[in-house]
Order: C-alpha cells, then structure tokens, then sequence
C-alpha cells in the first residue's frame, strides 16, 4: 500500500463488569473478558495498520466517555463513534456538547437490539441528525437485512448525512437463502451518494465455512453496488476471534478484494484506508 496508511475503520474495547446484563453473556467465554489497547497492539503492528476507528458497543454515555477517555491516551485511535439516545428530548444538546471532543467522529443507536425495525424512520430523530450535520458528524448504521427499509427512508429523509453501513447489515452469508432480499435492499441504499459499507463482520455470520468461496458473493455485490469508493475494512475486533483471528481476516479481506476485475493500488488504498479517513475526516 504505497504512500497510504491502514486505517481499522471498526473495532471495539470493553470492561466486562461494565457489560452486566448485556451482550456477550459468560457463555460466549472468548469474548467474557476485558479487551484494551495492549490486547490489539500487536495485531496492529503485525499487520502494519497505522490507525483505527473506536466504536461504541453499549448504548449508554459512560460507555462513549470511556471510549474518548481511552483515544486520548492512545495514538493509534484516529477517532470514535459515540452513542447518544437520538430520541431524547435533549439529544441535540448532548451531541453538540459531544462533539467538543476533537476525537468524536459520528454516532451509532444500536438499531439491530431495537425491538421496532422502523425505529429508525421516524421524525422524531430530526433534531438530532440536524446537530451531527452541524458538528460535522457521521452515521454509522448497527442494521440487519430486515431493518434496511427503515434505513433506506432515513437516508432518503437526511441525503446530507454520511452514513455508513456496519458490517453489510450482517447477511448470513452461506445458508439457504439469504441473498435476498439483502441484495436488494443494499442496491437501493448504494444508489444513494450519502451511503458507504463497511467490509467487516461477515465471518461471525458465515456459520461453520468462514471460507473465501462462502464470503465472496457478499463481497462481490458490495463491490458492483458501492464499488471501491464507498467500501472500507473493518476487523470488527474483538468478535471478529468467534470465527478467525485479526492477521488471518486482514488477509482473507485484501484477497476477495484484489480478486475483484480492475481492483487496483488506488482501490486497495481506498478501501483498507482512504475512504475511512475521508468518511470520518481522521486526523
């Protein structure tokens, strides 16, 4: 990747005593623990990333602030995504007084926990997109396939607001039928200039075969929908270590993409890098 820096644009770190009561339960035992910078250090090193997107993983304030406290103590975090309730009566004020914090890069309501799929498309949340335009911030987009209709009217309802779509909406790659409506539904979002999608999170959904062959139809229509431009790589760290490890997802990654027709340098430095730092506006 000549004259570009890696950029991981989504991972995550956490307290577990902070997490009672929320996801991953003391079943999931991989991920049961506490995961810090030094825990990631040397995935990073290892495969040369230069800088990383920190995202919020509970819906609550003392979760962001533990976040920005963390990205100011560590230079490898370029910025973090946030949560506000975007529904509160107050939640422009809380965003504008957020985004005092140069670190704070865009927010995520976790949408895929929400019992109503339409959550999302609803007037209410106005006054909250109109202070993230004002303070510059991005929208990143916790979905899964039932929920991108609702998105898709959201996106159409804020064309100005960047919006980026984690993990492709989580389609379970691999099993009987899902290709649709998720293709569908993508295509319509990537028809819309303010939608980008993040390349990440597709090993925890492909079951049992987290292979090249099983993920590369997922890759292929997010590359004739968005193209190289609006995609960016994430390592969705530490769930990615349900299916792989962070060398092995990074590797996995760059050959899906570099099989693609035409994929180039501009287009491997676009995707693992460029597009998250013109998305997020990283420093």
């Amino acid at each position: 990747m000549s004259n570009a820096m890696y950029i991981d644009a989504h991972h995550h770190f956490w307290n577990v005593a902070d997490r009672r009561g929320e996801w991953p339960p003391a079943s999931l035992a991989p991920l049961h623990r506490d995961f810090a910078p030094v825990d990631l250090l040397p995935a990073l090193q290892r495969c040369g990333i230069g800088g990383t997107v920190l995202v919020q993983s509970l819906p609550t304030p003392q979760d962001t602030a533990f976040l920005l406290d963390l990205a100011t103590r560590h230079e490898f975090v370029r910025g973090v995504v946030g949560w506000v309730d975007m529904k509160a009566s107050d939640a422009a004020a809380q965003i504008t007084a957020l985004a005092r914090h140069r670190l704070l890069k865009g927010l995520r309501p976790m949408l895929q926990d929400l019992p109503d799929d339409d959550w999302i498309d609803d007037a209410a949340l106005d006054p909250a997109v109109h202070a993230m335009l004002a303070n510059d911030l991005c929208f990143d987009a916790l979905v899964r396939p039932r929920q991108l209709r609702a998105l898709l009217a959201f996106a159409q309802r804020h064309p100005r607001l960047p919006i980026v779509i984690d993990h492709a909406a989580k389609p379970q790659v691999g099993r009987a039928a899902w290709q649709q409506p998720w293709q569908r539904d993508i295509a319509a979002l990537a028809a819309l200039p303010n939608v980008s999608c993040k390349l990440s999170g597709l090993l925890t959904e492909a079951g049992d075969a987290p292979r090249d062959v099983t993920l590369r139809p997922a890759v292929d229509h997010l590359f004739e929908t968005f193209g190289a431009a609006r995609l960016m790589w994430g390592s969705d760290w530490p769930v990615l270590n349900l299916a792989s490890d962070y060398a092995d997802w990074f590797a996995m990654a760059q050959r899906l993409c570099s099989a693609r027709p035409g994929f180039d340098v501009a287009a491997l430095n676009a995707v693992f890098g460029g597009n998250a730092c013109r998305f997020y506006k990283l420093d």
